[in-house]
């Protein structure tokens, strides 16, 4: 049993603000930079776990992504998401190393029940910013394939440190 509130409370805590955090019937957890809005889904097939992590990504970007959309006639929203996802996440756990386990365990939980809906597909066939988005969150459990030249894209990925 999932307790809201205490989800809640630890997002405000970890974001070091009084954020506003709503728990609604979504499909997937969100971070509003402008209005300073964290939204949780109500999944009652979620773990604690899974919650942590969730709480984890969506403050993350409270805490390390920009409100700035200069990029966004210059560059794919699906790879600044993709390559913000990576980078907030390896902040997050930098900042807070007790996360990187709630990550790791969040992300297996979601990985075994096939949150992704990845089981039947060829990921050959997939895109490269969405095999990206899959490598840098279940990566650890799925091998995600690459050519040479797209790993080297996957590599930089996972250096970025700032959103520049």
């Amino acid at each position: 049993m999932i307790n809201y509130e205490i989800k809640s409370q630890l997002a405000k805590l970890l974001a070091t603000e009084d954020l506003v955090v709503e728990n609604r019937e979504v499909q997937t957890a969100s971070f509003d930079v402008e209005r300073r809005v964290l939204t949780l889904p109500m999944w009652s097939r979620a773990s604690n776990t899974v919650y942590d992590l969730l709480v984890g990504h969506e403050v993350g970007h409270a805490i390390f992504t920009p409100n700035e959309w200069d990029w966004e006639d210059r560059i794919p929203q699906a790879f600044v998401n993709v390559t913000e996802d990576a980078r907030i996440e390896k902040l997050m756990k930098r900042k807070f190393p007790g996360l990187t386990k709630s990550f790791y365990r969040g992300y297996e939980e979601l990985s075994e029940s096939d949150f992704f809906e990845i089981e039947d597909q060829d990921l050959n066939e997939m895109n490269l910013a969405d095999r990206i988005n899959l490598q840098y969150k279940i990566g650890h459990f799925t091998k995600i394939p690459f050519t040479d030249e797209e790993q080297e894209l996957v590599e930089l990925v996972g250096k970025t440190e700032t959103f520049d």
